[in-house]
């Protein structure tokens, strides 16, 4: 059989494959498990994550702006 006619069961899943978790000593576990729930909170709110961050930054710069209009203006 060539590599093209590979039978199904014989192709590894690839969807779970290529973090560094597979590959992490046991003593280095504990140190691992809160980057593992970062990028897995990530992979699940990532979108949303990055759209209230973004409106967070814009409310603080234009607060900050104001702010310093305020001072400018009246200092």
């Amino acid at each position: 059989m060539s590599s093209e006619e590979q039978a199904p069961e014989d192709v590894a899943d690839t969807d779970a494959a290529g973090g560094l978790g597979e590959i992490i000593p046991e003593p280095l576990e504990p140190l691992w498990r809160p980057v593992d729930r970062f990028y897995e909170f990530r992979r699940t709110h990532g979108e949303t994550y990055i759209n209230v961050l973004e409106a967070l930054t814009g409310l603080v710069l234009t607060v900050g702006y104001a702010w310093w209009l305020y001072l400018f203006f009246t200092g």
